[in-house]
């Protein structure tokens, strides 16, 4: 996906809100399309992730726009208890809150994965990364309470393949 389609896809899903009259909601990006959307990669991907923040039923017919894509469970997913804090809003929207998890944000999530993809968008993202930040959102995620622990056991032991690789 281009990031003009991805674009394209997130005003509709604005258009959709303002049309049934809801309350404008937060919406955050991670993954591909979050590389995508900021600049951190060259990459261009076909999904769009986001996070499942407990949105009311009201907003089904929104999220139906987004059907094909993943609305992220927080307690699936490996994400810093701060990065709501951290995440870049999107001015292009003015009725929705589009915001695209920090680049630090993006590569911790990628470790629990360490595929092909995910080390080359990780060689593009890490000489941009802030190490120290990397590491606080590394302890912030071995730290969650509410991580599945299988989830945890995972990052963990990929997160030693990611220390040696990227001196982190």
């Amino acid at each position: 996906m281009i990031k003009d389609n991805l674009i394209s896809i997130l005003h509709e899903v604005q258009d959709v809100t303002k049309f049934f009259n809801l309350e404008p909601f937060d919406i955050y990006i991670l993954g591909g399309s979050a590389c995508m959307l900021g600049e951190y990669t060259s990459r261009a991907t076909l999904d769009i992730d986001f996070v499942d923040l407990g949105y009311p039923a009201k907003y089904g017919k929104v999220f139906l726009l987004l059907r094909d894509y993943d609305m992220l469970d927080y307690q699936s997913t490996i994400l810093s208890p701060t990065y709501k804090e951290r995440a870049l809003k999107l001015n292009e929207f003015n009725f929705l809150n589009v915001y695209i998890l920090s680049k630090e944000d993006v590569a911790i999530s990628k470790i629990i994965r360490l595929g092909q993809k995910d080390i080359e968008d990780l060689n593009e993202i890490i000489p941009k990364c802030d190490k120290q930040l990397l590491n606080k959102i590394i302890d912030e995620v071995i730290n969650r309470k509410d991580l599945f622990d299988s989830k945890k056991k995972e990052f963990i032991r990929k997160l030693k393949i990611f220390r040696e690789m990227y001196n982190v």
